[in-house]
Parts: structure tokens; sequence; C-alpha cells
């Protein structure tokens, strides 16, 4: 017979100070507890096998793909965990972190690129090395908050844009000055495209710095995977495109593609490329590989359009409120976050699961439940999917949801010339 394990009791904690201890209690009595009902929001049922899981971001499907856990293998075996030091002091050009940089940036139609550790921390970095306190940076309200982080550390002034109205945005030029422009190809919240060609005509005609993350069409759009940015011919024009690669490209990394001087710059300048580790030589291997395997996606690219459309027109003809997006992100936004928590339940009975995105993630009072659909999923899956929200549409009271009350109410005409 084995032998029990002892219960060792937890080790004693120092007390917080009171003015610590007074927000972790304000975050259990109003958040957990009123805002929540109760129950942590992002603790739902535990997946069983056969359940759907429309958490990821590998919109390719392509995480467990041989060729890139053969390529992550092989350099653990050659490089072990690599030198552990600032991506700063790897000054050789041929070094496979430098060289991974051309190929990416070659992709995207730019003159250099750069790896971070993260794409939270590329655009933190990159807005921290080209905004201050004198530059307004106009930024859609819809951003990533990694954006609006990178607005706050560098000092600059953040000018939110109402979601995808450039009309909005050259008024604010107008009125504000030549800044930076930062906005998503694809909106991470409900899958939108931004417009812009549009966008990017405004900042060149302003004098404006344009950044576009572009972490969620990056693989997924464009003949060979290079982005929307790059597909739309709008690179010429752009100066910075940044990118979450823990999306299609399923690593952890992040992606900045500028030109050649800014490179060495943003190495000396930017707090996140000075004081973090570089890419383990795994990692790098595995990015390498997977960038291999997206350039010759084509049908990976395919399968996942024909499922977004199929499951966006299905979902739309059930009276579900998702026009506000068009690509593989589809939001249930249900708006207050018991009932989003609700819409969870009923859906993880069913053995479909989403991700919950709740503030600070979303504004107040528009939280969601956000489906990320793949090129892995298989027509029964898809079938699933839609009988599935066709037969809980009244138990999930989506006429209730915030989305559909803003489809009903006539746009304030005011609100269109904040």
């Amino acid at each position: 017979m084995h032998a029990l394990t002892p219960v060792v009791p937890p080790p004693a904690a120092a007390p917080l100070p009171a003015f610590v201890q007074q927000r972790v209690e304000r975050f259990y009595h109003q958040r957990v507890a009123v805002d929540w009902g109760g129950r942590h929001i992002l603790r739902g049922r535990r997946p069983e096998p056969g359940d759907l899981l429309l958490q990821s971001n590998d919109y390719l499907a392509i995480a467990g793909h041989p060729d890139i856990e053969q390529a992550q293998r092989e350099a653990l075996a050659r490089h072990g965990q690599g030198m552990m030091m600032s991506a700063l002091f790897m000054q050789d050009e041929a070094d496979p972190l430098h060289q991974l940089e051309v190929t990416l940036a070659r992709a995207v139609g730019s003159q250099a690129g750069i790896l971070a550790q993260s794409g939270y921390a590329a655009n933190v970095g990159l807005l921290q090395s080209i905004a201050d306190e004198r530059v307004p940076v106009y930024i859609d309200m819809l951003a990533h908050a990694s954006l609006w982080e990178g607005i706050r550390s560098a000092g600059a002034r953040a000018v939110p844009i109402l979601h995808n109205e450039p009309a909005h945005l050259e008024r604010h030029v107008l009125r504000h000055g030549p800044g930076v422009i930062v906005v998503d190809a694809i909106y991470s919240t409900n899958g939108s495209l931004a417009p812009l060609a549009e966008i990017v005509d405004i900042g060149t005609r302003h004098g404006c710095v344009l950044v576009i993350d572009e972490s969620h069409s990056l693989g997924t759009h464009g003949r060979h995977g290079e982005g929307l940015v790059a597909s739309l011919g709008l690179m010429p024009k752009v100066h910075f495109v940044t990118v979450s690669l823990a999306k299609a490209y399923c690593s952890r990394a992040g992606f900045i593609a500028c030109n050649s001087a800014f490179k060495d710059y943003f190495g000396c300048e930017a707090f996140p490329a000075i004081f973090s580790s570089a890419l383990l030589p795994h990692d790098v291997a595995g990015l390498a590989a997977a960038h291999r395997v997206i350039a010759a996606a084509d049908e990976r690219r395919e399968r996942l359009r024909s499922i977004t459309m199929r499951v966006r027109a299905a979902l739309a003809a059930l009276g579900y409120p998702i026009e506000d997006g068009s690509e593989q992100i589809i939001a249930f936004e249900a708006g207050v976050e018991t009932l989003t928590a609700h819409v969870r339940d009923l859906l993880e009975a069913h053995g479909i699961f989403g991700s919950v995105f709740s503030a600070p993630a979303t504004t107040r009072n528009r939280s969601l439940l956000r489906l990320t659909l793949n090129a892995g999923m298989s027509e029964a899956d898809v079938e699933r999917l839609i009988d599935t929200c066709r037969r809980l549409r009244e138990a999930m009271r989506v006429d209730s949801w915030s989305a559909s009350r803003r489809r009903r109410r006539p746009v304030d005409a005011l609100e269109q010339v904040a």
C-alpha cells in the first residue's frame, strides 16, 4: 500500500499593510461578491474529453505540428536554455534570433524587425520609445490594453477615438495636431476589421506616426499569412506593425516591424528590451518552424475563413448581435457580468467553452464571452456549435444582452461628433 501524503499546512505569510489589504478586500467584496454574484467569473466547469474548446488563439490549429515540435526538441538538445541575457548584448547578426527577425520583416514587407518577449512588451516598449508628454496618441477605444499601457508608460496624452470612426479620428488630429495613431487591424474582443486604408490616409496626410497591431491577422490573413497591412499594400506608409506571436504563431513572443535605423535605437531606449532576457533558442527555433508552416498553410487559412463565414451567417440568422465583427473572433456581449457568467455556464453545460472577458479587458457593463474559431474544427464541431446556439438562444436571454439593446437603440447624433 502507498503511504498517504501528509497534509502540510501552508506557511505563515507576512501581514499586508492596510493600504494593500484594503484593495484585496475590495476585490473580494465588490468584484466577486457583488459584480460576479459571489463566484469568481473565470471559474466555470472543467473541460472533459469531447468538449469543444473555443478559447485558444491557435487560429490555424498548428500548435501540435510535428515540424514545430521537432525544431524545438533539436534546439534544446543543441543549445540548452541559451545565454540568458538581454538581446541588447546579442550583436552577432548571424544569431538565429536576428536571422528570424529578418525573415519575419521580409514576410510583412518591412526593412527590419524586432523580437520581443511578448506582444505586450512589444507594444509597451514601442509606445514608450516614440511618444512623450508632448505627443498626442490617437487610440481606438477598443485597442488592446497593452497599447493603452504603452501610452501611460510613455507619459503621453491618450486621445480616445470612437471605434472604427475615421471621421472622428481626423477631427481630433486637426484639433490637436500630428501625433501617433494606434489601431488594431482586427480587434481582439469582437473580431471587427479596422478601416485601415482610411486610417493610413489620414495619418499620411497629417504627418502622424502609424502603429497597427496585427496580432489577430498575421498568419491568418493575406495570401501567405503576411497580414492585412502587407496584403493591402499599405506597408510603405505604415511606420510600425506590432504582433503578439502567441496567436497564430503559437509562441511566447512579440514582434515589431520597423525601419533599419529604429531597430538599434529601440534596443537602447525601450525598457522591455533593455531589462528583459532574450527569447530562448528553442522559442526561436519553434517560431522559425511555425513561420514555415504558416507560409504554406493556404488550406488552413481557407478553412478558417470558410468556418468563420458559415458560423457568423448562421448566428446572425438566429438573431445573435454579432454584426460588429466579421472575423474569426465572435463576441457574445451580454454586458452585465452575471449574465455573461450565465451564458458561459449554459454553453459549458453543453460542452462548448469560450473565454470570459470583463473589466478591465472590456469597459464596465460590456463584458462578453469570446468564441475563437480555428481551422481544426470539424464539420461536426461547426454543426454542434450552431445547433447548440439555436437551442439555447432563449435560455441565454439574448434579447437582453447589451449588444442587443445597442442594436435596437438609434445612434445618438451627439455620440457621432464627440
